[in-house]
């Protein structure tokens, strides 16, 4: 019989052990965060270190609750997929609270431009994950600004994230292209450090279907910041 990861007992350690440092990680986080409200640069000598290991701690946490996600099998009958009407402002409203703290530590300024009075069906938390984490990873990219839109497009709901950095590497284009048109070779996670989000936000995006239509992620380099533009669309 083959195993299964629900059967595996390697699987159930690797899991169990990914779970207890998400919630240490999750602590380590919060601890910075509260630190973080009630310092500045200017009060604070190592407000930038304290900064910095906010934004690592976040990627850690990020990418470990991406990996319990998958491992519980998203877009399988077992994973409570929740689908519910939600206003895309009351959506991006979620992102920018788990993201406000980093990013005003890190002196980026979040543009945002959401279309009034728009609503739409998707799984709230597991959206609000994957727009957090592109904007974690361009905390990464951007020199100090950051857009995040939410509107309409060709009957989707079109969610992009763009910086004013110097744009996503080929490599990295590639990686998060190919894998979207069956043409990439897989995941490495050993090179790609990117490869698990890309990978977990294609998995959502997919699970988002309509009409025979489903979810899509792409990456871009231009926008209207000219840097790297994380670009979800929802059917």
């Amino acid at each position: 019989m083959e195993d299964t990861p629900q059967s595996n007992p390697l699987f159930l350690y690797l899991a169990s052990t990914a779970h207890d440092m998400k919630n240490s990680i999750s602590v380590l986080s919060g601890t910075l965060e509260r630190l973080l409200d009630d310092a500045s640069p200017e009060t604070e000598a190592a407000y930038p270190q304290m900064a910095q290991m906010l934004y690592q701690t976040r990627r850690l946490n990020d990418s470990l609750m991406q990996l319990l996600a998958l491992y519980k099998r998203v877009g399988t009958p077992e994973y409570p997929f929740d689908m519910q009407p939600i206003e895309a402002g009351q959506l991006v409203e979620a992102v920018v609270a788990l993201g406000r703290v980093l990013l005003e530590s890190r002196g980026v300024t979040l543009d945002l431009d959401v279309e009034p009075e728009l609503v739409w069906h998707v799984d709230e938390d597991l959206i609000v994950g994957v727009v957090s984490h592109a904007i974690n990873n361009a905390v990464h990219y951007t020199r100090d600004r950051i857009r995040l839109t939410a509107r309409q497009h060709d009957g989707c709901l079109e969610i992009r994230v763009e910086d004013n950095g110097a744009g996503y590497p080929a490599a990295l284009l590639e990686a998060g292209n190919g894998g979207m048109s069956g043409t990439a070779q897989g995941v490495n996670f050993l090179t790609n450090s990117a490869g698990l989000g890309l990978h977990f936000s294609r998995e959502v995006a997919r699970m988002h279907r309509h009409r025979e239509r489903a979810g899509a992620v792409r990456l871009e380099n231009g926008g209207v910041l000219g840097g790297g533009c994380f670009i979800l669309t929802l059917p």
